[in-house]
């Protein structure tokens, strides 16, 4: 086990409220964490049960013993715990490398408190440095986000599965497009904004003004960034 991710993990932990409901994210950070979370209940520390944010995350819960709820029982949730591909100075977000963005932001944005746990390898000045931008797609309408994607300079690549034949399918049943950019992102709202005016795009993994920390694994502790 990384012992910056374990750091990161174990310095998010403290967040956790005594009773109420949160948002469970994905990632191998977040692993640690839920399996943390997991002792805690079970020893009666706290009274927490989560939203899943994707069928992994939900499958950490079953496995780690966690209570599991949903948006409609509990629409407002205390925090949510997840993990970046990318952070910026402004600690704006690059998700989706596990092809959880859309429920993933669905769930931070009912959160009254983001956090987001990563190791000093996912900081960056801007987005799109060292990860592409992904975009969930309505599979029907591919090729003209393509065509729409590829006006704006941008370079889209569709996501293709490992070990089985095609694309990526997400578990709401779209495709994923990984955006190149040609240089790193100087106005991450404007993208945003201008790529969900594309109609066929779901949600991209830009996730711009949302978090409200990130806690830092590394080597020998961990530290906070906040806005």
């Amino acid at each position: 086990m990384s012992n910056t991710k374990l750091n990161a993990a174990k310095s998010a932990i403290e967040l956790i409220p005594k009773k109420g409901a949160i948002g469970l994210g994905s990632g191998s950070t977040v692993a640690i964490f839920a399996e943390e979370l997991g002792r805690r209940i079970s020893e009666g520390e706290v009274e927490i049960s989560v939203v899943p944010s994707s069928y992994q995350a939900y499958q950490l819960a079953v496995l780690y013993k966690i209570p599991l709820t949903n948006l409609d029982i509990d629409p407002e949730l205390l925090l949510t715990i997840d993990g970046a591909d990318e952070v910026d100075k402004d600690l704006n977000l690059t998700k989706g490398g596990g092809g959880a963005l859309f429920q993933e932001k669905v769930v931070a944005s009912a959160s009254k408190k983001l956090v987001i746990i990563v190791d000093e390898s996912k900081l960056v000045d801007r987005l799109a440095t060292r990860f592409p931008i992904p975009v969930e797609v309505l599979p029907f309408s591919l090729g003209v986000v393509r065509r729409k994607i590829e006006a704006m300079g941008i370079t889209p690549k569709i996501r293709e599965a490992q070990r089985k034949i095609g694309p990526v399918v997400t578990d709401n049943g779209n495709f994923i497009l990984d955006l190149q950019f040609p240089e790193p992102i100087q106005n991450p709202t404007k993208i945003a904004v201008d790529l969900k005016m594309i109609p066929g795009i779901v949600e991209t993994g830009l996730f711009v003004n949302m978090t409200n920390e990130v806690h830092v694994g590394t080597e020998e502790n961990a530290y906070i960034l906040k806005k």
